[in-house]
């Protein structure tokens, strides 16, 4: 038979469970929350869309990434996808253009949306970090976490109905899950009742194209959980 936590006990636990609800009300996200459960994608008592989270990104000076770049890359495609691609930050052609995976990896996702039968305008794509990191280095913990409300806040709007997360730094934002992506990958998980697939990164994949089968494996779930059917 189980113990009963002692009153004094149970009423600290009542207090933090209450504190890190409004934490995550807050769009804030406590030691407690990385180290133990993805954050929930709380949407804001009125609905922001992403021209308004957009606006209050602003000209961001949030960290340090701020001082080497171009412009600001927040996302592109269609608002109310079914379907988001969520990868790691800007390279050069996308902090010159403004657009995110418009480089030789970018080039690599279209073809891969298209071959699930679908153009890059019925999804939407963007990055954990909005502004391109100096010489495509990863992104530091306080280059994420300055920009981790706006992703948030992005899935938020978009609600979409799956978000494929590309790459190690895409899905261990999302997921708090430090397990190698070669592990996670091909596996659904939850993130706020939105289905997530990990999968590899485009970049990966052009370094080491004999994993595009096994990406493609990753991408045709997606398909059948979208009801897109399954092309050969």
């Amino acid at each position: 038979m189980d113990n009963p936590l002692p009153d004094e006990l149970r009423v600290i636990v009542e207090d933090l469970q209450r504190y890190l609800v409004w934490e995550g009300e807050q769009g804030k996200v406590s030691i407690l929350s990385r180290a133990s459960a993805p954050p929930a994608l709380v949407k804001p008592a009125t609905d922001r869309s992403l021209e308004a989270i957009r606006q209050e990104l602003g000209d961001c000076k949030r960290c340090k990434l701020s001082n080497g770049r171009t412009q600001i890359v927040f996302g592109v495609g269609n608002p109310k996808a079914e379907l988001v691609f969520v990868g790691e930050g800007p390279g050069a052609e996308e902090d010159a253009q403004g657009v995110p995976f418009v480089g030789a990896a970018g080039q690599l996702l279209t073809k891969m949306i298209e071959a699930m039968g679908l153009r890059r305008a019925d999804v939407y794509i963007c990055n954990v970090v909005k502004c391109r990191p100096p010489g495509n280095r990863d992104p530091e913990p306080e280059e994420i976490e300055a920009c981790e409300p706006f992703l948030k806040a992005q899935l938020a709007a978009i609600q979409p109905r799956a978000i494929v997360a590309l790459g190690r730094f895409a899905v261990q934002t999302l997921l708090r899950d430090k397990t190698p992506i070669t592990r996670l990958r091909g596996t659904w998980r939850e993130l706020s009742g939105i289905r997530l697939m990990p999968t590899f990164h485009p970049a990966y994949l052009l370094r080491y194209p004999s994993e595009k089968r096994r990406a493609w494996s990753d991408l045709q779930q997606v398909m059948k959980f979208l009801g897109k059917g399954t092309p050969p």
